[in-house]
């Protein structure tokens, strides 16, 4: 039986209203991502990188400025560091042990008296840095080199693992899950009775999938944009054709779950089993550089991985799509795997 098109778009414009008149779910794809972005500008928007924290005491419970402290000039001057002031050492402890600050430091001390956690990587560097401080100067600092580079904010490169983040979820519960429920509940088998093929309404759902995943990117785009003002160094186009591409990979691995199962609690955690690494492995919140070597190894097998890779060099470094081709090739490899084991292993039936 040759495929139809005008049931295709039956099934395609069906599970469109289903989705547009669920208020709750329509809602929470716009709003989650919102949030998320809206947190993180709150957070580090219009504040320089602060990497370190140092506690000084005694002073008021409040920031200080250096012109307030009496610390070596090259610490107090020296770049990442926040000073956070405390009335007393009990107040700074406190802090210090529940790893709140990273370095405490007295200032009416003719010792130069510090505290810092040995557990605790950022205050050995900070330390580091204050016994500099105190060595007298003119004793050299070496050859300094600047290497170039543009002004890429946090939120910058977050922007496209959120992005990505709220398409995988979307993909995999909006196309894994719905269909095992409709198995569940026997409207599959209905639509078995009827001329629909399954190539024709698995072709649907994916393609209806597809379309809700990029109309809610472009309007989650725009509205952040408007917020936030992102830099784009390459070609929306070209980035557009990523997330594209990375909707279509997405999807398939939701169909592939979709194909045989029956019960909404294993879906659910098949879907979470799957979901999880990929957030955590695929650099959606933070690098993997300096990570075990199997841990990078096992990050390229997940397709968020490629899609982030790519979406972040034609946003941040300006890449054209031949330069990201290597990831593009990828998701569609992983699209075509999971499609043909999905369309193979499809069953209406419980």
């Amino acid at each position: 039986m040759l495929m139809s098109w005008k049931r295709m778009w039956a099934m395609f414009k069906a599970r469109n209203y289903e989705f547009f008149r669920d208020k709750a779910a329509f809602g929470w794809n716009f709003l989650f991502p919102f949030l998320i972005i809206a947190g993180f500008g709150i957070i580090f928007g219009g504040r320089d990188y602060s990497g370190f924290k140092v506690g000084a005491f005694p002073l008021p419970d409040q920031k200080v400025t250096i012109a307030e402290t009496n610390l070596p000039k090259k610490f107090a001057t020296t770049k990442y560091l926040e000073f956070i002031g405390f009335k007393n050492l009990d107040k700074g402890l406190e802090k210090l042990q529940h790893h709140k600050i990273d370095f405490l430091v007295r200032l009416d001390s003719a010792e130069n008296q510090y505290w810092l956690l040995d557990s605790s990587p950022k205050g050995y560097i900070v330390e580091r840095l204050f016994q500099a401080a105190l060595i007298p100067e003119g004793s050299g600092y070496g050859e300094k080199i600047e290497v170039q580079g543009g002004d890429i904010r946090y939120i910058d490169w977050l922007f496209p693992g959120i992005l990505a983040m709220n398409m995988m979820f979307s993909a995999l519960w909006g196309v894994g899950y719905i269909i095992v429920r409709y198995r569940k509940n026997g409207v599959l088998k209905r639509l078995k009775a009827t001329p629909l093929t399954a190539i024709e309404y698995l072709t649907a759902q994916a393609l209806s999938r597809i379309f809700l995943l990029m109309f809610t990117l472009v309007i989650v785009w725009i509205g952040a944009d408007l917020l936030f003002s992102f830099h784009v160094a390459g070609s929306y186009l070209d980035l557009f054709i990523v997330f594209f591409f990375g909707s279509l990979s997405l999807t398939s691995i939701g169909l592939l779950l979709a194909a045989r199962g029956t019960s909404e609690e294993f879906t659910s955690g098949a879907l979470n089993f799957i979901a999880w690494p990929m957030m955590f492995l695929s650099e959606v919140w933070f690098s993997l550089e300096g990570a075990p070597q199997w841990v990078k190894t096992f990050s390229q097998f997940l397709p968020l991985t490629h899609l982030l890779a790519a979406a972040r060099k034609i946003m941040n470094d300006g890449a054209t799509l031949f330069e990201v081709g290597n990831e593009c090739l990828l998701l569609l490899a992983i699209t075509s795997v999971c499609l043909g084991l999905g369309a193979m292993l499809f069953s209406w039936n419980e």
